[in-house]
This record gives C-alpha cells, structure tokens and sequence, in this order.
C-alpha cells in the first residue's frame, strides 16, 4: 500500500491533526535560525511525539506531563535570555507553547488555541526579516493555517482538504482588498513600523573597528548593501572610479587595529550644521537615491561628499567632522532618502593646525622597517631640497610608485598577518586585500610625519539592466586613504588602484570560489541565462523594497496629493481610509443580500406562510410540506382560510406537478397573490 492510499485509509481526526502538525512545521522552520538549540531541539521532537500518537492512535499524555515540559520551556527561556520579555526571549517561549499545546489537543476549544499561535508564531517570522522570501513563506504558511481552520468547522465525515483550501483561498482573496486599502492608508507611526533589533552587532563588514584581515572576509559575501539610482538620463552613473560611498573614517592605530577619533554621538545635535568639516564644494551636484539595506549601525552611506542633509524619514542626520554622516537611531530596516553629493570638493584646513598631529602619531615599538622606509624616502635627493616647498606629494608619488613596481599583488587570501603589519606587507609578503594596503600606506605616510587617515565604505557597483538601479554589494567594501596636503586639505589616495588598477577603475573584483549550488547550476545554463536570472530576481527584490517594506509616511501622503488633496494630513488619510471601509461595509452588505436573494427563493416563500400562520394560531412544523399545510388550514380554520389552503394547493403544484419548468414570472405571481391574502384571524376556528 502506497503512503496515498495509507493516508486515505486514516480517520479524519488523525489526517487532520497531521495537516496541522505540517503546517505547524512550516511556521516554526524560519525561527530555527534565531532560537536557542535547545528549543529547536525540543519543539522538534514534540512535535514529531505528538505526530506519532496522532498515527498510531494513542492517548495524549496527561495535564502532569505536559505541565513538566512547560516548566522545562519557561526555565530555557529565563536560562538562555535571562527574562521572558523582549523579541528573543518571547518567540522562544511562543514557539515553545506552540509546540506544547500541540498535545492538548482534545476539543475544538483546543484547536482554536493552537490556531491563534499558529498566526501569532507566524507574524513573529517579520521579527527578524521582512525580505520577499519571509513574506511568500508565510503567505503558504497563512493559507495552510485557514485551511485547517476551515477544516475544523466543517460538519462530520471526511470533508477532502482540498475543497477546504479552496474555501481559504477564497477567503484569503476577499480579504486582500481591505489588507490592500490597510496597508496603503494606515497611518505609519515611527519607530513602530519595522521591528528594531535587540542588538547592534553589525553584520555588515564595515565595524567600527578595522582590523587587518576583516573586510578581506567580506568579500566573500556577495549579498546586497545597497542600491543606487541617479537622477540623470538613463539612471547614468558618475565613472567607476568617483563611486566611493564613505563610511567609518579611522584616524588612530595601537599597532593592530585602527579607530575612529574619540566621538560620542550622544553628545552631538541632530541639526549641527557641518562647518567644522570646512567642505567646500564645486561645480553641479549630483543628485541621487538609496536603498540602503539594514548593517544595524547608525552610518549612512553616501557619495563624497554630501554638503546638505540626506532627506531620511523618521530620522535624524547630522555630519562629522570627516565627512560622515550618521543617523539619530542604528539602520535596523531597509532605508531609503535621496542625496546630493559633489564629486569635486576640498575639505579640512588649508594651513597645518594642531589638530593635525592626532592624525600622525604611531605607536611606539611597531613596524620599525617601515619607519626606516620613511626616513629613506624623506633623504632621497629626489625630493625638493628647498624647506618652503612641500615635499608632500612628491612623497606621496615616491609610495605610490613602489607599489606600483615592487611586485605587490592584490589577493584575497594574503594570510595572517603579525605583529608588524605594515612591514609584512611592504618588505615579506608584499599582498593584500584593501585594507592591508590601505592601512600600510597610511602607517607609511604617518612615519614621514604626513597627516593620513583610513577611509572605509564601498567602492563600486555595477547597473541592473532591468530596473536601472545600481547594485553595491558587500563584496564592494572597500578601503582607502585620505593625506592632508597644505592648500588643499584632505585628499583621497588610494594606494590599492596603485596595486591593482581594475579594481577602482574597471570594475575587475576577486570573486569568490562558487559553491557546490553555483556550480550545479553553472552546469546546467549559460553563464548569461544565470547572470539575467540574477538581475531578475534581484529587480523583483528591489521592487518589493521600494514599495512594501519603504512605504512610508512620505508616500502615504504623496497618494492622496495623487489623489487630489493639496495639503494631506493624518486627517486626509482617515477621512480616505474610513470611507473606504464604508464602501466595503455596503459591498459587503449588498453582497449578503444577493447571497440570500440567490437561495431557494420557494422556499423562502414558504417558510414566510409558516410564519404568517403561526401568528394566526396555527404553529406548523417546517417539515410539513405545503398539501398537508392546506389540510390543517382547512380542519382549523374551515371557510374562512380557503384563499390560503388554495394558495398553498398552487405553491405546492409550481414545485412539484409533472408539467414543462414553471417560470420565474408565475413565482412572482404566487409572491404578489401572498401579499393580498386574507389571513385569518388569531381566534378564528371551524
């Protein structure tokens, strides 16, 4: 016997309690990911006990049993989080009721309670992404939670499963106009729309601290960090090498690890202007939008350099003094504003000023073949012996150079680097990723007592031929440096174009070794279908960002100005939504009627002269049919009621006489000729 022909052969309580246990199953797999392995571990197997006594026909276990695991389950919570409340804590513990109310399942009060878990465990799934995937997951996961819902309200027998789906589906569809109009017209309250994460561990490469080593991992990673699109004619970009989208900025060095300068963003405005950068900008400005995918850090990544405060919605924004710009609250949600940057612009001091020297110190003990390197470079008589000219960029040439010619190499996989950095990369291993460059560059630069500092974001991207917006993934972080030169202030090098030129100026990337998946699928279709598939895929995925998961207060108000209000408020979007639910209520009030107009309308006509003549004294049962009805007609009330008898006689004879169909217009004969009968009276008898 085939498992089709078993699973026919079940009772209808078992086959549906197993529909149930799947659907179950597929709400709860998401959380496995970010639940404790010992709740995974144990739902798993509570669910698969209550799977087997369900087939093999077993009792469920007691009250006692299922109160002990309980107490297993709230003690992992309050063990693993340390409290039952918050996001972490309180999907642990709902999966975990969840799995347990499963073996309590003995009435349809029961059932009611595992529904309502089921929905409220499959919400919890946006807690933790709201991507495209999550979403039509859980929509499979919302149609098989209805269907068992559906099932469990239908009458005794083996209703199949798939006319309850159906029934679902249906429901599900009538339903989606009035999610649509919700959605669109529910009023956005921020920090509430997007569930902020517990933690601000940033899963993004770019930390706020470099270490040597860590960015080169993270181009391994070939997932989205953000998309661009140009206002300009065809979504057109600025040449590759001007596309560096700024991030943290790394000015002090203990030997392995670079930091930002003391900073405190409690303790600056959210409206400070940006003068202490001193920027100053030329030419047009390039105007842009981006789609910033959530890193968990307050770091908004824009193109050098944004004079004016990037337009972002529910936050604040505010520059730094190199040039950064940050955000009230960490990004914890797709983000979207628009921007403008000038790709010329000069910025920091023109003449030397003591602030200057925190960006040439070095610590002491460190990469002493570098320093020496330094003092070489500084004696070269090549250099302008005259003191009054800056030496500076010849210097800054002479580095460049040596990468240039020394044999360095561009790697991925440079290995573990020492204690001495800088001279591993300069004198042994001579390779490296961006940040190994980068970072001996700079540490060269600070021995010759030139200021320098670390520049980190992306660098890069590359244009979807289907939606026209510019992808940069996370394998674009990248790297650079900025040397502070007298008249001209901080200017950006970067040493590794100097390495390996493809990798700013012709978009030639390391890429990583393809999995087994990839490789699979390289077998099976041209590299050019894969690469359109991608592009499409990542379009869709773009286009649910940018309309669902970035629909915002902004957009809200920009469809009613659509829709005709010259000034919309949250008024306008009450007004617009209870109107709409208005119209729904009469739709579905006029669709009721026609339900009922679309029944037996015989015998509705009937059941109207039960009524008439139970109110004349003469109480019928609904099953008597309309010739017994005229008998008692007749014995009750004699002549006085012949008119109804005979009425009754005709009703009877347009349902059931041996003669061609009877027409709509003679029960329409028979309803007016109800209306005129002469009913009698309450005291009347024979």
């Amino acid at each position: 016997m085939t498992l089709r022909q078993t699973l026919a052969t079940l009772p209808r309580d078992t086959r549906d309690t197993l529909f149930l246990l799947l659907v179950i199953v597929w709400v709860v797999a998401p959380q496995v990911a970010h639940l404790p392995v010992w709740a995974s571990l144990m739902a798993g197997a509570v669910l698969l006990w209550r799977g087997w006594l369900a087939w093999s026909g077993r009792q469920l276990p007691g009250r006692w049993a299922v109160a002990g695991l309980l107490v297993v389950a709230v003690a992992g919570t309050l063990f693993t989080h340390q409290t039952i409340l918050g996001r972490d804590a309180g999907v642990t513990l709902i999966v975990m009721l969840l799995a347990l109310k499963t073996l309590e399942l003995h009435a349809r009060r029961d059932a009611m309670v595992v529904f309502f878990l089921g929905f409220f465990t499959m919400l919890s799934n946006f807690f933790f992404s709201q991507s495209l995937p999550t979403a039509l997951a859980m929509l499979v996961a919302l149609l098989g939670l209805l269907t068992a819902l559906v099932n469990a309200h239908m009458p005794v027998g083996r209703p199949p499963l798939a006319h309850a789906f159906r029934l679902a589906g249906t429901m599900a569809l009538l339903g989606a106009p009035i999610m649509a109009a919700l959605f669109l017209l529910f009023p956005r309250m921020a920090p509430l729309w997007g569930m902020p994460s517990d933690t601000l561990a940033g899963r993004s490469g770019l930390s706020g601290v470099m270490k040597v080593g860590n960015i080169a991992a993270l181009a391994l990673d070939d997932s989205v960090a953000l998309r661009v699109r140009f206002d300009t004619p065809g979504g057109a970009a600025p040449p590759q090498s001007e596309l560096y989208f700024r991030g943290p900025v790394f000015s002090t060095f203990d030997g392995s690890e670079w930091h930002p300068l003391s900073y405190r963003v409690g303790t600056r405005s959210m409206e400070r202007p940006a003068a202490p950068a001193q920027l100053q900008v030329q030419g047009a400005a390039l105007r842009y939008e981006v789609t910033l995918e959530p890193h968990k850090r307050p770091w908004l990544l824009l193109l050098d350099a944004a004079r004016d405060k990037p337009a972002v919605a529910g936050m604040g924004a505010f520059m730094t003094d190199d040039l950064q710009w940050l955000t009230s609250r960490p990004i914890t949600d797709v983000t979207r504003y628009r921007a403008e940057s000038h790709p010329q612009f000069r910025h920091g001091p023109d003449t030397a000023t003591p602030a200057l020297r925190a960006y040439t110190e070095l610590p002491p003990g460190f990469n002493p073949r570098t320093l020496a390197l330094a003092q070489e470079l500084r004696r070269n008589p090549r250099m302008p012996p005259d003191p009054a000219r800056d030496a500076t960029p010849a210097l800054i040439d002479a580095a460049l150079t040596r990468l240039r010619t020394g044999g360095y190499r561009y790697t991925l996989e440079p290995g573990v680097y020492g204690q001495h950095t800088a001279d591993e990369f300069w004198f042994d291993r001579k390779e490296g990723f961006c940040e190994h460059i980068a970072s001996a560059f700079v540490v060269l630069m600070r021995a010759m007592d030139i200021p320098a500092r670390i520049v980190t974001g992306y660098q890069g991207g590359e244009r979807n031929a289907v939606d026209g917006y510019w992808t940069v993934r996370q394998s674009d972080a990248h790297a650079w440096a900025e040397v502070w030169m007298a008249g001209r202030g901080w200017v950006r090098v970067d040493p590794t174009s100097a390495v390996a030129p493809g990798r700013t100026g012709a978009f030639e990337r390391l890429q990583a070794p393809p999995g087994a998946l990839a490789t699979a699928m390289g077998t099976m279709m041209s590299p050019g279908l894969a690469q359109n598939l991608r592009a499409l895929w990542e379009a869709v995925n773009n286009g649910w960002n940018q309309w669902v998961l970035n629909y915002t207060q902004s957009r809200q108000l920009n469809l009613l100005k659509a829709l005709g209000f010259e000034s919309p408020s949250w008024q306008d979007l009450a007004t617009v939504l209870g109107a709409l639910v208005g119209v729904a209520a009469l739709g579905g009030a006029g669709w009721t009627l026609w339900e009922r107009s679309q029944h037996d309308p015989w015998l509705r006509l009937l059941a109207r002269a039960r009524q008439r003549l139970a109110s004349s004294g003469l109480p019928l049962p609904d099953t008597l049919p309309p010739r017994a009805m005229a008998e008692r007609v007749q014995a009750q009330f004699g002549d006085a009621a012949q008119g109804v008898a005979g009425w009754l006689l005709r009703l009877e004879q347009w349902r059931y006489a041996a003669q061609p169909a009877a027409t709509a217009s003679q029960l329409r004969a028979l309803r007016r000729e109800f209306r005129t009968l002469s009913w009698p009276a309450p005291n009347a008898r024979q």
